[in-house]
């Protein structure tokens, strides 16, 4: 009998292979990091065919590792980098050209444009989602708008589009173009009511439907890993069997199955979501309506979404760009060099501002700068920006569900950042718990297909697994929290209007 799930968590900076025994402990891991493409200012792209070569890579370096074989491995989940969008051609597998990334802006013009008429929540009532750069839709358009022959070969039906998921599965299991609901939800297409792409959307984008994957549920068997093309996976034979956009993975791996329940995500990016039950909420303060999973033929479960472009990228910045560290572990160090932020603010809008501001013309801004302030205070800042940023979402979801949140259930690499989960703690003012297994992304997908497969029987059999690994409590008085959140809301407004998307 096999012992073991395994995922790919295809992330926005590395890929992951991760392989987890019935208990949901980790029994073998392997991660590989890929370039980060900026041919422009706001451009981001990944090359497709270097994220095949690491997940094939890591899958054999976990394999390895684990002593593990195919035979042992009941079934995969796969997980991915949301909005990320590829197009290739249908006959060869041959991408058009590179990945758009989910925090590329180049769709500035094609979103203003389309929001003219009727505003940035025009499409809002059938997808949940304002117009903005953030999602796949308004990439497709312009992918076929400026490859030269990607239009004409569209409308022939000779072009497919998927996020990283879909290209992921059409790789790995065969050459079956399908998708799952929570990644269809985050291209502006598809309508929450029906979970199937919206035709009108469609031709207000000038999308031929025939590029689009079929929408499946995130947890069935949609085929068995095959050969890749160039070199198969060590995994043929093996059912592909549950399919989810990460944060909804970490959502479903953090086990927040009853409405109410939220978790955040610290990673490339910061994502916070709250499971809100069968039916959408509409967000009246800034959040994205999505969906949350769907199990097999059950119900489909709805959430409310709070993104954050710029997490641990911030990180990246000061280790790549600006070289302040040597990797992105000795930021915390630097930070505890000082006591405080030294009275600086820093924005990290490099791809606008999404949840809730929506801001696609502000760019990133450090602000209250002295003489007094040193790369110790830079450091300190940078976590801060995220503590900052959850606190807005919190409170947008608070707003809109009307469920004050009672403790937050973290996850994601910047977790292990043991000052940032107590600044987060002292910003929200509630209890910052971290689980014992921390992969709750590829823990989540890894789920999704074990249920598919029969390998987990139930909820509960998941909710037994997670354990408490640490808890942070607010330690901060309450007049210093709103003095530092009031000068953060100061800072956010100095960096509007730097981009004329007019």
């Amino acid at each position: 009998m096999p012992k073991y799930i395994a995922a790919i968590d295809q992330g926005t900076t590395s890929t992951r292979f991760v392989i987890f025994d019935h208990s949901g402990n980790i029994a073998a891991m392997d991660q590989k990091e890929h370039r980060q493409i900026c041919p422009k200012p706001g451009w981001v792209e990944h090359d497709p065919l270097e994220i095949l070569e690491r997940i094939r890579e890591v899958t054999k370096n976990a394999l390895e590792k684990g002593g593990i074989t195919s035979k042992d491995i009941a079934a995969i989940g796969i997980t991915n980098q949301r909005e990320t969008t590829v197009v290739w051609e249908k006959s060869t597998g041959q991408p058009v050209g590179n990945a758009i990334v989910w925090q590329d802006t180049r769709t500035d013009l094609i979103c203003s444009e389309l929001a003219r008429e009727s505003g940035p929540d025009r499409l809002r009532p059938t997808t949940g989602l304002p117009l903005a750069t953030y999602f796949s839709g308004p990439k497709i358009k312009w992918i076929l708008d400026n490859v030269p022959g990607a239009r004409r070969k569209a409308e022939k039906g000779e072009l497919l589009f998927g996020n990283m998921d879909t290209w992921m599965l059409w790789n790995i299991a065969g050459g079956i173009h399908v998708t799952d609901v929570t990644n269809a939800s985050r291209t502006l297409l598809m309508n929450l009511q029906t979970l199937d792409w919206d035709e009108k959307n469609l031709e207000l984008l000038g999308i031929p439907r025939s590029m689009l994957p079929t929408i499946r549920s995130s947890s069935e068997v949609y085929g068995l890993v095959g050969a890749t093309r160039g070199s198969p996976l060590p995994l043929e034979g093996v059912p592909v069997a549950g399919d989810l956009g990460d944060q909804q993975a970490a959502l479903f791996g953090q086990t927040c199955f009853n409405p109410g329940e939220a978790k955040n995500t610290y990673g490339t990016g910061c994502f916070m979501l709250m499971n809100t039950g069968p039916l959408p909420v509409t967000s009246a303060c800034g959040l994205l309506t999505t969906l949350g999973y769907k199990i097999g033929g059950g119900a489909p479960v709805f959430a409310l979404e709070g993104s954050i472009a710029i997490a641990g990228a911030l990180v990246q910045w000061l280790r790549d760009n600006l070289g302040l560290i040597q990797k992105a572990a000795d930021v915390e160090a630097l930070a505890r060099t000082v006591e405080d932020n030294g009275g600086i603010y820093f924005v990290p809008a490099f791809s606008g501002l999404f949840a809730p501001h929506w801001r696609s013309d502000a760019r990133g801004a450090i602000v209250g700068l002295t003489r007094y302030i040193t790369k110790g205070h830079i450091a300190r800042a940078v976590l801060e920006a995220t503590a900052y940023q959850t606190r807005e979402v919190l409170d947008a979801m608070e707003k809109d569900s009307g469920v004050g949140l009672k403790a937050l259930k973290v996850d994601g690499g910047m977790v292990r950042n043991e000052l940032l989960m107590q600044i987060q703690a002292d910003i929200l003012d509630v209890p910052v718990i971290r689980p014992m297994v921390a992969e709750t992304t590829a823990m989540g997908a890894a789920y999704a297909a074990g249920l598919a497969v029969g390998f987990w029987k139930s909820f509960d059999e998941l909710k037994s697994n997670w354990v408490k690994d640490k808890e942070w409590n607010p330690q901060m008085a309450g007049a210093e929290r709103d003095r530092l959140y009031s000068g953060w809301k100061k800072a956010v407004t100095r960096t509007y209007d730097w981009v004329d998307c007019r």
